[in-house]
């Protein structure tokens, strides 16, 4: 195992779950952060992170870098774009994936790196900020054996769950996939029933304590239940984690099934909640803000499906 007292990474992206992972890492490795926001980087030298003008920079001579992107497009783009780090990373470093992008995205990000002995470790987590800062996600990994190890410094620090579920980059993303079509289908539903109480006149607060005691309850159900409730007060929920993250999950999980020709219809629908979302103009909201595709009294009128 790498010894963590002189272990460098590099952590590109200090946003929402990037800056308090880099600050939770900063309590025993050596951080470099880079961001695109000026401000994302203020906040991060309040912290005590050292901070770099690029992302080649921050990740030149590291030991590790931790990359969050929003898509397949930009793990691309990050690695071996224009301005990709992949040439300034030195032989034996080693690159942590921290976004759900498919699985066929981190198997050709692997292959190409390895050309040049940079390893790839598939490690798609679920947290949020605060958790993230505790260092208490679950992380879900798909690595050699070579590459968990010189990779543990950082997951160590980051996830109360560590479970590793293949010994190739792509198994961490088949794993994340099912995951999310589990946990889109579970919001898609809380939203639906809360919206069938309130279109039944039940008062919304205890109907939602009625359901989380009892046998319907799940984690979703109880969690994007409270702040669907936000949804109807003028500010809504606070934005934890972004609807059109399931957009493209929910995507993703759709693209798997069909290459596995599994037919998945319950993820479909659950999808296409999210998609009429998008195109209400709900996609910077929270995920919970789904329940204003049904609503009545959000949606303002009849939704024709």
């Amino acid at each position: 195992m790498t010894d963590s007292s002189n272990f460098t990474v590099a952590v590109l992206g200090l946003g929402a779950m990037g800056l308090p992972m880099a600050t939770r890492l900063a309590t025993r490795l050596d951080v470099r952060g880079f961001d695109i926001s000026e401000e994302r980087l203020a906040l991060a030298r309040e912290a005590g992170i050292e901070t770099f003008g690029s992302a080649g920079e921050a990740a030149k001579g590291a030991d590790g870098v931790l990359l969050a992107v929003r898509n397949g497009a930009q793990l691309e783009d990050a690695l071996f774009g224009e301005a990709g780090i992949a040439p300034g990373l030195a032989r034996g470093a080693v690159v942590i994936l921290t976004s759900t992008v498919g699985t066929e995205a981190v198997a050709g990000a692997s292959e190409r790196l390895a050309e040049s002995g940079v390893e790839l470790v598939d490690a798609p987590l679920s947290g949020g900020p605060v958790r993230a800062g505790n260092g208490d996600l679950l992380v879900v990994v798909g690595a050699p054996p070579s590459a968990l190890a010189r990779a543990r410094p950082v997951l160590d620090l980051l996830a109360s769950t560590l479970s590793v579920v293949g010994d190739r980059a792509g198994d961490g993303q088949a794993l994340k996939t099912v995951n999310q079509l589990l946990c889109g289908v579970h919001i898609a539903a809380a939203a639906e029933a809360l919206a069938l109480a309130d279109a039944l006149g039940l008062d919304r607060a205890r109907t939602l304590d009625a359901l989380t005691a009892g046998a319907a309850n799940s984690f979703m159900l109880e969690d994007r239940g409270r702040r669907m409730l936000d949804a109807y007060d003028d500010g809504g929920a606070a934005v934890l984690s972004r609807l059109d993250i399931f957009v493209k999950d929910l995507g993703i999980v759709g693209d798997a099934a069909r290459a596995a020709g599994l037919p998945t219809p319950v993820a479909a629908a659950a999808e296409q909640l999210f998609l009429v979302g998008r195109s209400m103009g709900l996609e910077a909201e929270d995920d919970s803000a789904v329940i204003r595709v049904l609503a009545p009294e959000l949606r303002g009128t009849d939704l024709i499906v």
